[in-house]
């Protein structure tokens, strides 16, 4: 059976890329960013607040965009305050937040390095992030304790002079879990010759227990779901599924608890499951999180905007609660 030799890749440093986003994109926590309306979001924050009260979780499961439109100071924030208890994402956002830790920047034009094969061939994304992953392995931790690790301690002498804007650094140093829930070839760092997909399998697949864990908590907590269209409610769905299993057995709940849905799209009813002829029928985040799961005894909501306000807004408003 033939396949790629990855050995034949030219892998150039990160200092000859260009970048779309650098630090100074990530909004200080003062900010002064639009105004947000919309009575829902007032909602999800109150529900935040009472779970953070009452000692249960508020899990932020997230793709990379969110990040990407420069919260990632309002994420930190959150951790330290208590109130976000397990943070869940991809590879890309590890990638991300890795690349502005460690050069201050990221986000390269996939549009003109995919033109001769230069998108995602970077030295020292596809090396350091494959190692501190193979170590992971080897001390058997997860995938993000494994990031976090690396970019909260400098292993191997690697500098990472903006740390304090790291979501994995963070979440490292506060204890709360943090979670990178992989598919193989879904991320830059796959390409890599120091790629080992064995380590990142089981990595992965620590994560998803550990996840499956805090879903197992939800009892009375608040899920989140932003702008995840795939991974965040499919890793949801079989967590909780394995969750009210082993509930059942003991003759407990896990129903009453809210989740909210952020994303750029807006839907006409959104606890309206619709028929096989709508477009959004097929929406898993509205099928699953904002409907099925919900519907013997929590709540849902569905904020639609741009994430570079909506999460801005969503923080001033739990914070002025707490």
């Amino acid at each position: 059976m033939s396949y790629l030799d990855r050995s034949h890749l030219t892998v150039l440093p990160l200092s000859d890329r260009q970048h779309k986003m650098t630090v100074a994109d990530i909004y200080p926590l003062d900010a002064e960013t639009p105004y947000y309306e919309n009575d829902r979001l007032n909602i999800v924050a109150e529900h935040i607040k009472q779970a953070s009260q009452n000692g249960k979780q508020v899990i932020w499961m997230m793709g990379a965009h969110v990040m990407r439109r420069g919260n990632s100071r309002y994420i930190i924030d959150l951790m330290e305050r208590g109130v976000i208890t397990h943070i869940a994402t991809n590879g890309a956002c590890a990638i991300h937040d890795f690349e502005i830790a460690h050069i201050g920047a990221t986000l390269e034009d996939v549009e003109v390095y995919i033109k001769d094969g230069k998108f995602g061939n970077w030295e020292e994304t596809g090396s350091y992030l494959n190692e501190a992953i193979v170590r992971g392995y080897q001390d058997k931790i997860g995938f993000g304790e494994a990031i976090g690790r690396l970019i909260e301690k400098g292993e191997k002498g690697i500098s990472f002079p903006h740390r304090g804007v790291s979501i994995f650094a963070a979440a490292y140093r506060l204890g709360v879990p943090i979670t990178v829930h992989k598919g193989i070839g879904y991320d830059i760092t796959d390409q890599h010759p120091t790629a080992d997909y064995a380590a990142i399998g089981w990595t992965s697949g620590e994560d998803f227990l550990r996840f499956a864990h805090s879903v197992s908590l939800l009892e009375g907590g608040v899920f989140l779901n932003l702008g995840s269209a795939v991974m965040g409610p499919e890793v949801y769905l079989k967590s909780l599924s394995m969750a009210r299993n082993i509930a059942t057995q003991r003759g407990e709940d896990i129903r009453y608890f809210t989740t909210a849905n952020f994303d750029l799209i807006d839907f006409p009813d959104f606890q309206e499951e619709g028929n096989p002829t709508d477009a959004h029928y097929y929406h898993r985040p509205k099928k699953t999180i904002l409907i099925r799961t919900v519907k013997d005894g929590g709540e849902s909501y569905h904020i639609s905007g741009d994430f570079s306000v909506t999460i801005p807004q969503l923080y001033r408003f739990v914070v002025d609660e707490i």
